[in-house]
């Protein structure tokens, strides 16, 4: 058969070869009414013009791209453009991406890690919160955290600055850190241990220890500690115990105080007014949610201090 032209009529067999749809599916569309014969043969079989040809092609391209077949006979019944459909199904193609996306950070951490079945499905249910409501569920904590009429505005803006926010992509860090802090930020303790440290924090006021001990042996403090961190040694091991005994006997001294157990955990109290360490959990949490670059040198030296003075004081 010569070229295409506005007088050609073609067969379904034609219009198969041309197309590539099988003559069982255009026969189905043919019945549907989504691309009607123009007319028939005098043997009673159906033939179809240029147009028809054309809305094939474009039928068949619109369902390769995953396209309904409603919306497209509205496309071909000029109801809908094909740039508004498009646009429609990229959205919806986007939500679909993200959300394997997703299920494959969960798979890798649960490959890696071992995860029973219970700790999977926490991490299933957790990370199949859309968006909006794994915005939901954070303003929920911050309802339920400082949702009161005496709540400190500087500690609201704060914690809200920093509001936790899953990436579309996220690493397996990233999905871990997502789930501990959705366990973290629905605790009944955390929220009062958080409501209670953010107003200290936001208005930056140092501690009363702070100001008893005096800045030589604060900053003092601060460098052992710190040396002690970048040596990896944990504070709940028996290597962090001369570093804190040497801490304990300096207050005592400049306190005016004995360096027993009962010192040991007032100062552990003390430090703990602006570094509870579930909180500073919290915003070590965030900080990888995020995929913040922490800095090493901003990160807190009292939570390795409180947890080494709870310890010597237990030991």
């Amino acid at each position: 058969m010569g070229d295409m032209d506005v007088t050609t009529l073609y067969s379904i067999g034609e219009l198969s070869r041309r197309t590539g749809l099988s003559v069982r599916t255009i026969r189905f569309y043919s019945d549907s009414g989504v691309v009607a014969p123009t007319t028939r043969s005098p043997a009673g079989y159906r033939l179809y013009d240029l147009d028809a040809l054309l809305r094939l092609e474009l039928l068949r391209t619109l369902r390769e791209l995953g396209m309904d077949l409603p919306t497209i006979q509205r496309v071909l019944d000029r109801e809908l453009s094909v740039a508004e459909v498009a646009a429609a199904h990229a959205d919806a193609m986007d939500v679909q991406i993200r959300t394997l996306q997703l299920r494959r950070s969960v798979l890798r951490v649960v490959a890696s890690r071992g995860s029973s079945p219970e700790e999977t499905k926490l991490m299933h249910r957790l990370t199949q919160l859309s968006g909006e409501e794994r915005r939901r569920l954070i303003d929920d904590f911050m309802d339920g955290t400082f949702g009161t009429v005496d709540a400190d505005p500087a500690a609201v803006a704060m914690v809200r600055a920093a509001t936790p926010d899953l990436p579309d992509d996220p690493t397996g860090e990233q999905v871990t850190a997502w789930v501990e802090l959705a366990e973290l930020v629905g605790d009944e303790d955390f929220r009062a241990r958080m409501r209670r440290t953010a107003v200290r924090q936001a208005a930056g006021r140092p501690l009363d220890i702070e100001c008893d001990a005096g800045e030589e042996l604060m900053e003092f403090t601060r460098q052992k500690v710190a040396e002690a961190m970048e040596a990896g040694i944990d504070p709940l091991n028996d290597r962090g115990a001369p570093v804190i005994d040497d801490l304990v006997h300096r207050f005592a001294e400049v306190l005016a105080r004995t360096p027993d157990t009962e010192f040991r955990d007032w100062m552990a109290q003390q430090f703990e007014e602006t570094h509870d360490p579930r909180v500073d959990r919290y915003w070590q949490l965030v900080w990888i949610v995020n995929g913040w670059h922490v800095v090493p040198n901003l990160i807190p030296v009292y939570p390795w201090l409180i947890q080494a003075l709870r310890n010597s004081r237990d030991a």
